[in-house]
């Protein structure tokens, strides 16, 4: 017997919307409004915005949330100074694999949001009770399901967040780069997943579709997972279950930078298993030369040995079909190298990621 889908606060607004409806990782959740193209441009010219709620907050509280957190993370979250501060990190296993990839904000040393993947939310916050109850860490975890998410992106999203949301048309109501605030009842991040400015807004799922109907007024365009996957991609972003997962190191994911080994007194899990298997892998992007697709799981050949593809697809900005290869590390950017696609070996060129940033061709 089959499972129905979940729905997030948002589900009717979509279907209002006429959205093509999919399932991902058990929800019911928009693919595209029509024009999967043009939500794509929409982003990277103007805004667009999705509903990730989907997506889990979780809220961490208590006394030794800080020194909890540095030994489940790979990433160091003593690095955030000031309130509202976010990091990119890795939560690893035992093995080194990666649980889930995660943003956290510190809004004091008692006080953190983290969000994590729609896909891997139950497990992770098993994983985090565990990790609680074996560190007997004095730590509260709280799963806010009662929350909606959604991600407006694109050079004039700010500027049309500002002016749907009334709470966001102070100073203080947009964070830097790269943190969070809480303005009344909202958390509004200065996060994403499309290589563009823009904010992610944590808003109570009572008044989700208010604030999505007043985004929508206010110029920003719908946008389903569809554009949310070319666009990522463009960003050179890696995505949970496709380009890492608990079978893969951070170190040969390109997420080496997530690492943080600085301290050496810092026991994360995952750190002593990273130490004794250094990288053999290093993500590059590939752009395909040849008339072809570029999908994941296929074989890349290159003068250092064998690789494959972990996402790929159609780039619309750059009109050219790219993609994510884990290749052997002596392989650098500029070099050319072959993808099988249905038998037969394609010309391809490995690039450093990203391909596209805020617009604007890399590559």
């Amino acid at each position: 017997m089959s499972i129905a889908a979940r729905h997030t606060p948002l589900h009717a607004a979509h279907v209002a919307t006429g959205a093509r409806m999919v399932d991902f990782a058990g929800w019911d959740m928009p693919v595209n409004y029509g024009s999967q193209l043009e939500e794509h441009h929409a982003v990277r010219r103007d805004a667009g915005m999705f509903d990730v709620s989907h997506m889990l907050a979780l809220d961490v509280a208590g006394p030794e949330s800080t020194a909890w957190l540095r030994g489940l993370l790979a990433n160091d979250v003593a690095k955030l100074e000031g309130s509202g501060k976010a990091l990119y990190a890795c939560m690893l296993d035992e093995r080194g694999g990666v649980i889930d990839d995660l943003i956290v904000y510190r809004f004091s040393d008692a006080d953190y949001r983290i969000v994590v993947n729609a896909g891997t939310a139950d497990k992770d916050v098993a994983w985090m009770r565990k990790r609680i109850a074996a560190t007997g860490a004095n730590v509260t975890l709280q799963a806010r399901r009662d929350l909606a998410m959604i991600a407006v992106q694109g050079p004039r999203a700010i500027e049309r967040a500002c002016a749907a949301l009334p709470e966001l048309s102070t100073a203080t109501g947009v964070p830097a780069p790269f943190a969070g605030a809480r303005v009344g009842d909202l958390l509004v991040a200065r996060t994403g997943y499309t290589g563009e400015d823009g904010l992610e807004i944590a808003v109570p799922a009572i008044r989700a579709e208010a604030a999505w109907n007043a985004l929508v007024a206010a110029g920003v365009r719908p946008c389903g997972l569809g554009a949310r996957d070319t666009l990522r991609l463009e960003a050179g972003m890696n995505l949970h279950g496709q380009d890492m997962d608990e079978e893969v190191s951070p170190l040969d994911a390109g997420l080496s930078w997530t690492v943080d080994m600085k301290d050496e007194a810092r026991d994360f899990v995952g750190r002593a298993a990273l130490q004794a298997k250094p990288a053999t892998q290093r993500l590059l992007g590939l752009i395909l030369e040849d008339k072809g697709v570029l999908r994941s799981h296929m074989k890349v050949f290159t003068a250092a040995g064998e690789g494959e593809t972990s996402s790929g697809g159609f780039s619309p900005t750059l009109e050219k079909s790219i993609a994510f290869a884990r290749v052997p590390l002596a392989t650098r950017a500029g070099e050319s190298v072959e993808v099988e696609i249905r038998g037969k070996r394609l010309k391809a060129r490995a690039v450093k990621l990203p391909f596209v940033r805020k617009g604007k061709a890399l590559v």
